[in-house]
């Protein structure tokens, strides 16, 4: 059936995607925020719960928390709210995978690599314990590991204030949390504080160690009550090889009593950095480290023999059928602290009494007694010394060679008197070039003697030189990336004067650069010779058209200069082209003026009037004759104005003066 949650738009605002996860209380979708046009998390209550005044008090407590914790390993909450009774938060949407992935694929893992996957968690659980906050559900189902390595802590929906008024969990008979990752104390008394996050964070460790869960069951119930009773092992049972100090700080997250555990994730944290410190110094045994947690492993340790928490009468109610859950982020019953001793008053079981054994008469020993005795256990002796040959005595421990080079490896396998194999190598983030990762069988598993251990050696990170792609189309290109498992992002297109257009000028990040497996590259693409608008220069002073144009990459060329009489010296009568664009270094060509033509000005004093008008006009002057106080009607020119010799523009005014 179809999810009905896909599809609707919450709150006017959240258009809900596919479902990515379900828990116990709740489902995440993918969602888009169409008011921020963001894609994010919707996490939406499971229909009833929202009538549940409690649960869904629990909800939106879930988004107080969380929006109380700005921390770059908790997921982000950004929103809370109600639709039609669907009780929903808006969060961070990590694309990634869960830790629980991680673990399935690479563990049991190298301590080192372990704690590098704890660290962020810690430092996630310390800035909420500092805030008052308890997650109270740590397991890593809900440790997010992002595409880009990015870890973060999500659900704080079981947090609560640390206060007087919220301090059990146990509320109307139900415990929260899940019971693979859960302290004693909280199966016990229902009662959690910080130190129950660090046993949580705990069992995380040990499962990345190991990966396996330390305590198992055929029910919840029977898993909860090994965390009670028995306490949790020492990695090196399952990994050996592992250094003392690594138990020793399994031991002191884990100790079933809280007290002997570190006060918060922030002291847990710090003890992990000494650890993580230790390990890359390459110290196989660090005294000094060991010996600030042996006292905590040894007080917190009771063995399998603590007394019992619950009596047979309640183990009987909570081992029956109707308190059976499966292990997710469910409700438990909350079991009251019952005593330690039998109640005041109970009769102590007593032996029941002896009955006399009658006497009888031995009977008499044959002689040939002995002999079939001795018969039978040479018969017995040899049976088993062949079981045993062919059995148990063929067969060897897999010595631990997991971080070793390839050559101490061989040589501590050879000197058990194993053969050596290689399976193909593989790259690892952990475990350096040339180190084993693994082997089949692992490490402390039962070999034929003279068998073979197949190793894993590593080839170190898994890291690619982004290829040349200078040069190449943007298909081409996009294939030399997928052949070294990079990812094509986008094309970025620039103009180039030199790169014809569809060509890949550059890739970012740049030729050369070493990136993860899967790196997003963009490609640089030329558009081809980027067009300059000419513009209209007409009119305007050929020195400012040759500036301008050198500006935008283009040339001005001058083809010829003319008289105008209409367009001062210096000026542009005419443009080529007149406009449109052009690439660069491409030239503009001008018509620029010469301005008006300049004429000498011919001498006609003395000259009769009709001779001098006749010479101006003839030379394109125009004529324009005075007769002035000293005109006494001869006719002959007296003056002229401007005078001979005088050099001025073709159909200037020249007046004559008569007398």
């Amino acid at each position: 059936m179809s999810d009905p949650v896909t599809g609707r738009l919450l709150d006017n605002r959240y258009r809900v995607g596919p479902r990515i996860a379900r828990g116990g209380m709740a489902s995440v979708y993918e969602a888009t925020d169409l008011r921020l046009d963001r894609t994010v998390a919707v996490k939406v209550m499971h229909p009833g719960l929202g009538d549940d005044d409690e649960f869904a008090a629990r909800f939106v407590r879930e988004a107080r928390a969380a929006a109380r914790l700005s921390h770059p390993h908790v997921v982000a909450v950004y929103d809370q709210g109600d639709d039609a009774g669907t009780v929903f938060l808006a969060m961070e949407l990590v694309q990634g995978h869960t830790l629980r992935d991680t673990i399935s694929k690479e563990s049991p893992m190298a301590p080192a690599r372990a704690l590098a996957l704890l660290d962020p968690v810690l430092s996630a659980l310390a800035a909420a314990h500092r805030a008052g906050l308890v997650h109270r559900d740590v397991k890593p189902e809900n440790v997010l590991i992002a595409d880009d390595g990015r870890v973060k802590v999500a659900d704080f929906g079981l947090a609560k204030a640390v206060s007087t008024d919220t301090q059990h969990t146990a509320t109307k008979g139900v415990l929260i949390g899940t019971v693979s990752y859960l302290a004693p104390e909280l199966v016990v008394e229902g009662h959690a504080d910080a130190r129950a996050d660090v046993y949580a964070a705990g069992v995380m460790l040990y499962e990345l160690l190991t990966g396996r869960k330390p305590h198992e069951g055929e029910s919840p119930i029977q898993v909860a009550y090994k965390h009670v009773h028995h306490d949790v092992p020492a990695p090196s049972a399952v990994v050996p090889g592992l250094p003392p100090y690594v138990d020793a700080l399994v031991a002191r997250a884990t100790a079933r009593e809280p007290g002997l555990r570190p006060a918060d994730a922030g002291v847990l944290l710090h003890q992990v950095h000494r650890v993580s410190h230790a390990l890359a110094e390459g110290v196989r045994d660090d005294a000094d480290l060991t010996a600030d947690l042996t006292p905590v492993l040894l007080a917190g340790r009771q063995g399998d023999t603590a007394p019992d928490m619950w009596d047979a009468e309640e183990m009987a109610t909570l081992m029956s059928p109707s308190t059976l859950v499966r292990e997710d982020t469910v409700t438990y019953p909350a079991a009251k602290p019952p005593p330690l001793t039998p109640p005041a008053g109970s009769p102590r079981p007593t032996a029941p009494p002896r009955e006399p054994r009658p006497r009888t008469r031995r009977p008499r020993r044959s002689r040939r007694g002995p002999l079939l005795l001795v018969l039978a256990l040479l018969l017995v002796l040899a049976g088993g010394g062949g079981a045993y040959w062919f059995g148990w005595a063929r067969y060897t421990s897999t010595p631990g060679v997991v971080g070793l080079t390839q050559a101490a490896a061989e040589d501590k396998l050879e000197a058990a008197g194993l053969s050596v194999d290689y399976a193909d190598e593989t790259f690892s983030e952990t475990v350096p070039a040339g180190q084993v990762i693994s082997t089949d069988p692992g490490a402390g598993s039962r070999v034929l003697q003279d068998g073979t251990v197949t190793m894993t050696v590593s080839l170190g990170k898994e890291r690619y030189d982004v290829p040349q792609v200078r040069g190449l189309t943007e298909d081409q290109a996009q294939d030399a990336l997928l052949e070294l498992k990079l990812a094509y992002d986008e094309t970025v297109e620039r103009w180039s004067d030199t790169v014809p257009a569809g060509t890949v000028l550059r890739s970012i990040p740049a030729t050369g650069t070493t990136v993860r497996p899967g790196a997003s590259v963009d490609l640089v693409v030329s558009k081809g010779r980027r067009p300059i608008k000419v513009g209209s220069w007409v009119g305007k002073d050929i020195d400012d058209a040759r500036d301008g144009l050198k500006d935008r990459g283009l040339k001005a060329e001058v083809t010829s200069e003319v008289f105008d009489d209409a367009v001062p010296k210096g000026r542009i009568i005419s443009q080529d082209p007149a406009s449109g664009t052009l690439f660069r270094g491409e030239p503009v060509s001008f018509v620029v003026s010469k301005g008006p033509e300049l004429v000498k000005v011919p001498n006609v004093k003395a000259a009769g009037y009709e001779d001098a008008v006749a010479e101006l006009e003839a030379l394109g002057f125009e004529v324009e004759l005075v007769r002035g106080s000293t005109y006494i009607g001869l006719g002959f020119v007296f003056s002229m104005d401007p005078g001979a010799g005088a050099m001025v523009p073709k159909g200037s005014t020249i007046k004559l003066n008569l007398v």
